[in-house]
């Protein structure tokens, strides 16, 4: 059988992914050119998805189970935390653009 609360500790894993991977492109040396910033960005973006992906797996597993007690209590915060993901994965990845456009330019 298959335990589908690895889907959670996989969501979260990929979340922080989606986070750091623009961070670290953010903060490498301004002088050093960066030329891998473009596949960064994609995989924090495919990170997110596949992380809010893993988390409709669960709740549809809940759903299959007919854990409604256990959906109830959480679809609110997962709610709330797939939106965040998504802003602030989108935010970073676009300050990574524009940054990475800016250097570029000059």
């Amino acid at each position: 059988m298959i335990d589908f609360g690895w889907l959670n500790i996989g969501s979260l894993v990929l979340g922080l992914i989606a986070w750091v991977l623009p961070v670290v492109n953010l903060l490498r040396n301004k002088k050093q050119e960066n030329k891998k910033w473009v596949v960064l960005s994609f995989i924090s973006s495919s990170a997110c998805a596949i992380a809010i992906c893993f988390q409709i797996f669960y709740n549809y597993y809940l759903v299959k189970i007919e854990d409604w007690s256990a959906l109830m209590d959480t679809i609110g915060a997962v709610a709330f935390a797939s939106a965040v993901l998504i802003i602030v994965t989108i935010f970073l990845n676009a300050l990574t653009f524009t940054l990475n456009r800016e250097r570029t330019a000059k």
